[in-house]
């Protein structure tokens, strides 16, 4: 979707229920407004799939890419998750755009960094496969902007740089923020996502943070294996990934958001809906 201005995230809601707008006035920040969910999926029609799209030729496709994948799809239907808080009033997202942050190298001493994503709310698993893939190759390779605003300000004495975050708090709270900026900042967006499963432990309850907009944190765990029995009684191997995710409660309301993660959810069980573009993708609200 097209940003008609370059400074503009998105456009305010003029029909949203107005208890919504109560709420961003009686939980001023972020974190008052953090709930939180565990769940998890059974992963026999991920790893299937996974297989079938790596033989297809997608190199190193995995876990992480049919999550993103399933989320962007999520917001392809259910619009209203991609919604943030800006200046105690909601605003429906203008694009999608997840943030992660990533390692230059596999080595404990290697610098982090970090990654913004934008993809088409109508992208299929080899979309949102290949933008990550060359995201992260060109973060790997190359010296982001991030990283340089991040040296640049992390010069700077500690008074000027806690009054510099004072400005840009201010100037966001405004819609005075430029775009080029919430464009490379982490903390503006529609998703943050990191793996758990990648240093093989099980996933943590990641805060979302006051400064910026994003609205929703998805973290996930190292795959578990569990003995069940079917339902002839008979003891079966099944191997689960656990997931956890903080919202802004502020965006939507319970309802919404448990039919968007029940979604997202019967997408990681049939992933192959993910090959096709959704038939009609759904705006949100005026």
């Amino acid at each position: 979707m097209e940003i008609k201005h370059s400074w503009q995230e998105g456009r305010r809601l003029k029909t949203a229920n107005p208890m919504m707008n109560i709420e961003s006035i009686i939980m001023a920040e972020r974190n008052d407004a953090c709930n939180q969910i565990r769940d998890c999926f059974e992963t026999a029609a991920a790893d299937d799939y996974i297989f079938k799209k790596r033989k297809e030729g997608l190199k190193g496709f995995g876990i992480m890419h049919l999550l993103i994948a399933a989320y962007v799809r999520t917001v392809s239907q259910r619009p209203g998750i991609n919604r943030f808080i800006r200046g105690q009033r909601v605003y429906a997202r203008n694009n999608i755009e997840v943030a992660m942050t990533i390692k230059k190298e596999m080595r404990l001493d290697a610098p982090d960094t970090v990654i913004k994503m934008e993809f088409p709310a109508d992208a299929t698993a080899e979309d949102v496969y290949r933008i990550v893939n060359k995201e992260i190759e060109t973060a790997r390779t190359e010296e982001s902007s991030f990283d340089d605003v991040a040296k640049v300000l992390g010069s700077l004495p500690r008074f000027m740089l806690k009054f510099a975050v004072w400005v840009l708090k201010k100037m966001d709270y405004h819609r005075m923020l430029p775009r080029s900026l919430s464009k490379l900042s982490p903390f503006h967006g529609s998703m943050i996502i990191t793996s758990m499963g990648s240093l093989g432990i099980p996933p943590i309850y990641h805060h979302i943070y006051n400064f910026g907009n994003v609205p929703l944190f998805i973290s996930f765990g190292a795959k578990r294996s569990v003995v069940e029995l079917d339902k002839n009684g008979a003891p079966v191997n099944r191997k689960y990934v656990d997931y956890c995710v903080v919202t802004d409660e502020r965006i939507c309301d319970g309802h919404y958001f448990a039919s968007a993660l029940k979604y997202m959810r019967t997408i990681m069980s049939n992933p192959e809906v993910l090959d096709n573009k959704p038939e009609k993708v759904i705006e949100d609200i005026k």
